[in-house]
Order: structure tokens, then sequence, then C-alpha cells
């Protein structure tokens, strides 16, 4: 049986990587209308992981069993102009697979993100998600993160 590992993604894992950007998204639209999914959301996200690959400041793992890619973590590194630390390692995208959560998975995938991270120069390790995303939420706060960050947003009240 092949084993199950988490590496950084090649061209081959893009289709299935792009597939879970795709239901992450979807399911933080089933938190908050807000983040209503568009419809050539597969080629944006096929588009947005192959440039994030190879990048200097990006980073895009997947962590697979044989082809099939179980897991898709995108992350950045980012300079905090007027703060100390002053750069952070910001997970922008992270999705499993449900039949593969609460199997450690996440927590793996999150520790090989957070060394890749800081071999890249973050001082500390930020994750962005919708704040109505209650899975997300448990997941950070069950391994120590905490809110930092705010923000607030309304719909354009013209159309009402």
């Amino acid at each position: 049986m092949k084993e199950l590992v988490i590496r950084e993604a090649e061209e081959r894992d893009i289709d299935q990587a792009a597939d879970l950007t795709v239901r992450m998204k979807k399911l933080n639209g089933e938190f908050d209308p807000l983040f209503k999914v568009v419809d050539d959301a597969k080629e944006r996200a096929e588009r947005y992981l192959r440039a994030s690959m190879g990048s200097a400041d990006r980073l895009v793992l997947v962590a697979a069993k044989g082809p099939k890619v179980l897991g898709v973590l995108r992350a950045e590194v980012e300079v905090r102009l007027f703060y100390q630390p002053s750069k952070e390692g910001r997970i922008t995208d992270f999705y499993v697979l449900p039949e593969w959560r609460r199997r450690a998975l996440g927590d793996d995938m999150l520790q090989h993100a957070s060394e890749r991270l800081k071999k890249m120069g973050a001082e500390m390790i930020v994750a962005d998600f919708p704040a109505r995303n209650e899975i997300a939420t448990g997941f950070y706060t069950k391994r120590g993160f905490r809110p930092l960050v705010n923000t607030f947003a309304i719909e354009d009240q013209r159309d009402r």
C-alpha cells in the first residue's frame, strides 16, 4: 500500500489540489454568503497554485497517498512593516478531505508548513480564514493560535 507523504506540490498535483482549494472556498461560502464562489473558480485555483509553486516567498504543500491528493496547504511569508516580529508565515488556504480529518493529517501538514515557513524567514505563523468558519476556528484554537486582527464587511447598500 502506498505511503502517505507531505511534500511540495508538483505539476501533477495541480488538478486535484485546485479541486480541494475550490471545495474549501465553497465551504467558506456555506458559512458566509459574502464568500460565494465564482463560476471559473477551478481555473483560477489552478493559476493561483501554479503562480505560488516555486516562489521564494510562497509555499504549496500537498498530502498525498500515491497519486491521490488528500490535502492542500498554501502559505506565504510577508513582511510586517511596523511590527515585531517582522516576518509572518501566513497560511492562506488549507483543506483536508473530510474522510482524512481527525487522523492527525492536519496537524502533520501544519507542522510541516510551519517548519518550511520558518526556514523561509517567518518568525510567527498566522492563518487566514473566514470568521464564521467554525471548523477552522476550532482547529487553530486547539493548536494554540489566537485571534490577531478583525475584518468587518458590509455589502454595497445601494442595490437594496
